[in-house]
C-alpha cells in the first residue's frame, strides 16, 4: 500500500491504515518502514467490530482474537465498493487498484 500510495498522489483516492494498537507503537511502525499514508488508532475495536475484522483466531494451537487483514474500498458516497478479506500485504495493492478501475 505504501507504494501504491506514493505513486498516486494526484488522484482521486486516499489510503488509511487501521488498527487496534496505540498511537505510538504505529508512529514506530511508521518510521520502520516509512508507510506514506496514515494510520487510524482503534484501541476500543469499534472499526474493526463495525467491518467484521475483529474475529477469531487460531496459532499454534491456540485460539485468541485479533484482526484478520483486510481491505476495503470505499466510494465516494461513503458506501463499501469492495471488500477484500484474509489479503496479504503484497496482493491487496493489486487487488484495489483493480476495483478502483470499476468504481
Amino acid at each position: 500500500m505504501r507504494d501504491i500510495a506514493a505513486e498516486n498522489q494526484s488522484t482521486d483516492f486516499a489510503v488509511v491504515g487501521i488498527s487496534p494498537d496505540p498511537p505510538a507503537k504505529q508512529k514506530k511502525f511508521d518510521d520502520k518502514y516509512s508507510l506514506r499514508y496514515q494510520l487510524l488508532s482503534d484501541p476500543d475495536k469499534t472499526a474493526a467490530e463495525a467491518f467484521g475484522v475483529w474475529q477469531e483466531k487460531k496459532l499454534y494451537g491456540r485460539s485468541f482474537l485479533g484482526v484478520v487483514r483486510s481491505a476495503f474500498l470505499i466510494d465516494a458516497d461513503g458506501k463499501i465498493a469492495a471488500t477484500f478479506y484474509k489479503v496479504s500485504p503484497k496482493d491487496t495493492p493489486v487487488k484495489l487498484l483493480k476495483a478502483l478501475e470499476s468504481v
